[in-house]
């Protein structure tokens, strides 16, 4: 649930949910980890910008979601934000498969070797 100066802070832009999450507690779910900043114009309350925030789901749709996340081993994450014609804040959500050991010691070698790139051109 969002309060409205977090509603009026989305319209704004003010919000990031580049490493938040959805966890199922007690058959809710909850958006942890994103940030929506406070507007300068709220002065009289400001709520937490990385408070845990409930979704709206039905009961089937969680239940759909918590067993897939139970017994695959995915995680639900939040892809897009956005406004419904009725003027509601809605996220997507995905559920994604985390990279395997072999596939994480790739993309570090490749930033390794970007960087050195990089390094080796400025000194040049």
């Amino acid at each position: 649930m969002l309060t409205g100066s977090e509603v009026k802070a989305i319209r704004a832009g003010r919000v990031n949910i580049k490493d938040s999450f959805v966890k199922i507690v007690k058959n809710e779910a909850f958006v942890f980890n994103m940030h929506i900043s406070h507007l300068d114009t709220t002065t009289l309350f400001a709520p937490d910008p990385r408070r845990d925030r409930k979704l709206l789901l039905h009961k089937k749709e969680i239940n759909k979601l918590f067993a897939k996340v139970s017994r695959e081993g995915l995680a639900l994450v939040p892809t897009v934000m956005y406004f419904s014609h009725k003027n509601l804040v809605k996220i997507k959500i995905a559920l994604a498969k985390g990279k395997k050991q072999y596939d994480k010691r790739e993309t570090l070698k490749k930033q390794d070797q970007t960087r050195s790139i990089a390094q080796a051109l400025k000194n040049y």
